[in-house]
């Protein structure tokens, strides 16, 4: 597991997986704009049952200017995982620089109503070298 989930984060028994990847054939890099597709599993190691109600991610490019998105569920759910169960999903992330992070956390509700943050690990976002990435990259 943890070959294929390069980061991840737990917090009050939920699991937070991450795996990304530099998607060069959805990046225009002549164009300043570079794409990742980041994998995420979440599973609860709890013994309660725990619906996923909202997402909150903190982006930063190679500059250090922050982007916070905020919204309800993730790709359009709001998932319920069972005790020993998981979800996956699959989403992405462009920027306008070859290279920065991504971390954040979710809020889940427990089957007793109590609502908890789970974090999200911090993990960068990082092209390979290019002769066009290098010639735009400010650092």
């Amino acid at each position: 597991m943890e070959k294929f989930f390069q980061h991840a984060a737990m917090t009050d028994g939920i699991t937070v997986r991450v795996a990304v990847n530099f998607l060069p054939e959805q990046s225009r890099i002549e164009a300043g704009k570079w794409f990742w597709v980041y994998h995420i599993r979440i599973e609860n190691h709890s013994d309660q049952v725990v619906q996923l109600l909202s997402r909150c991610w903190k982006i930063t490019d190679g500059r250090g200017m922050v982007n916070e998105i905020e919204g309800e569920g993730v790709v359009g759910e709001q998932p319920v995982i069972p005790p020993g169960g998981s979800h996956d999903y699959v989403s992405g992330c462009p920027l306008t620089m070859p290279s920065g992070s991504m971390e954040g956390h979710y809020v889940f509700r427990s089957e007793d109503g109590a609502p908890f943050e789970a974090a999200i690990p911090f993990f960068p976002l990082a092209a390979p070298a290019t002769e066009s990435s290098e010639r735009r990259a400010p650092y």
